[in-house]
């Protein structure tokens, strides 16, 4: 056995002590640990958070196994070739592209980098609550600005009235969290055409792998020809690493090498490496998790539909959908059946964000869903 092999049978065996299994003959087989789905060890389905319920491809769990050998180490030897994999992936340069502990490390790159007194930070209501959260600390002006009422897309007339003409940071996400909708593409490119290049357009597409609209296409064909475009991305959603914390940004060489000058020091791991380097290489698994939430979305939807509750068509791995009543109540009863289901997201408190989990936990959702329907609850 290698050194590789032996530091992982090492790891298992230790896993096994942990667990508490007894017995010296005693062994918990690799694959038992890696625990796939929503659910908890209590049996709670955790449909509140949107993480991808099939968990880390076999070849990256392989390779977490196998790179702990280097765990001791710093590592510079594992972002290179990542860096290398995921330009060829892309089709940028190296230069293009700054990683980060997660997409959101990203984020609070460019809000640190783009900061001034009195700069507008125009983001959409309700949108992922981390740009406006890495504001605080600087004097931004945040100007959040309502979704459309019809489609919920990010309201772009009025966000570009509030950017004005000078430096502004213009987030968006798209397809959209937690509505799970696609603003126009053209419309976001007419912008972008338009806009001087003060503007700096932060544009995140966790989800991009997702959306199936003909509406919506990536920023990335921006970033040679405009630095003030920022695409923001994670290997969180689709490649369900979200545990690992690996994401990265493509921009123009200057604004990347911009953005790096904020960044934390051995930012990104060496087991998040070799795992996003395996599920690169798995030429089949963005299908495998692109069917399985298909599945799941079909059991949400036809569910809702049968219970005569509003939903939002969504472009994501999750979706929002109205309820009757108190918000927080809803989520307490929820709850009490085993089922954890999104957070409040003002102002939009007469909906609930789910997050897709395998069919049979959407299943469990359902029955649970069913059952407040019954009571009268929602």
């Amino acid at each position: 056995m290698d050194r590789r092999g032996f530091v992982a049978s090492g790891v298992v065996a230790t896993l096994a002590g942990i667990s508490g299994a007894g017995g010296g003959a005693a062994v918990l087989e690799r694959e038992s640990f890696w625990r796939v789905g929503k659910t908890l060890p209590d049996g709670t389905v955790r449909l509140s958070a949107n993480e991808n319920p099939l968990g880390l491809a076999p070849s990256a769990r392989k390779a977490v196994m196998d790179a702990i050998v280097d765990a001791n180490r710093y590592p510079f030897d594992w972002r290179r070739p990542l860096v290398e994999a995921l330009a060829k992936r892309l089709g940028v340069k190296t230069e293009n592209l700054v990683i980060g502990a997660g997409s959101t490390e990203v984020l609070q790159m460019a809000v640190q980098a783009y900061q001034a007194p009195g700069v507008p930070l125009v983001i959409a209501e309700p949108t992922f609550e981390d740009v406006p959260r890495y504001e605080k600390p600087f004097p931004y002006r945040l100007e959040r600005i309502p979704l459309t009422g019809s489609g919920y897309a990010h309201d772009l007339q009025r966000m570009r009235d509030a950017a004005g003409r000078g430096p502004a940071v213009v987030y968006v996400c798209n397809p959209n969290n937690p509505t799970g909708t696609v603003t126009s593409s053209a419309d976001v490119d007419s912008w972008i055409a338009e806009a001087p290049e003060e503007t700096l357009f932060l544009v995140d597409e966790a989800y991009f792998e997702y959306a199936d609209t003909p509406a919506y296409r990536s920023a990335l064909k921006w970033i040679d020809s405009k630095p003030n475009v920022v695409v923001v991305r994670t290997f969180s959603k689709i490649f369900a690493m979200a545990g690992m914390r690996l994401g990265y940004g493509v921009a123009h060489p200057e604004t990347a090498k911009k953005l790096t000058a904020y960044i934390s020091a051995n930012n990104t791991n060496v087991l998040a490496c070799a795992a996003g380097l395996a599920s690169m290489a798995d030429d089949g698994l963005v299908e495998r998790s692109l069917t399985a939430n298909t599945r799941a979305k079909k059991i949400a939807t036809t569910t809702l539909d049968e219970l005569g509750l509003e939903y939002i068509p969504t472009q994501t791995n999750f979706i929002m959908h109205r309820i009757h009543g108190d918000l927080e109540t809803y989520i307490a009863h929820m709850k009490d059946r085993g089922i954890q289901v999104g957070r409040p997201f003002p102002p939009m408190t007469e909906w609930n964000r789910v997050s897709f989990g395998l069919p049979e936990e959407m299943e469990r959702w359902a029955e649970a869903l069913r059952g407040l329907r019954a009571a009268g609850t929602v």
